[in-house]
């Protein structure tokens, strides 16, 4: 039987005995190609998750110089006089008063 499906496929004895003989070598290059697919898929895989990382830093920068100029804009003085009318507060504009020892 095994001989019929031999001659079908046309394989030589020769190449049957080599590839068995050689069928350990032949499964550790099988597991090397898995290995090395396996590296590929997660490598790619970090690569997409940097890249995700990357776009949310960015928009997270853009958010936190937004935050900070508009922070920067109401600590100034007029905005804070401005803040504080309705309340009933006024900031003096005096300067500040010296203390002198005798």
């Amino acid at each position: 039987m095994a001989n019929k499906l031999l001659q079908a496929l046309n394989v030589s004895q020769h190449t049957t005995n080599l590839v068995f003989g050689n069928f350990q070598y032949v499964l550790f290059l099988g597991f090397l190609g898995i290995l090395y697919i396996a590296n590929a898929h997660f490598a790619e895989r970090g690569v997409r998750r940097i890249q995700l990382l990357q776009r949310e830093i960015k928009e997270l920068k853009w958010e936190y110089t937004s935050i900070k100029s508009e922070t920067m804009y109401k600590s100034m003085q007029s905005q804070i006089d401005e803040s504080l009318e309705p309340v009933g507060l006024d900031l003096e504009n005096k300067g500040p008063k010296v203390i002198v020892v005798k």
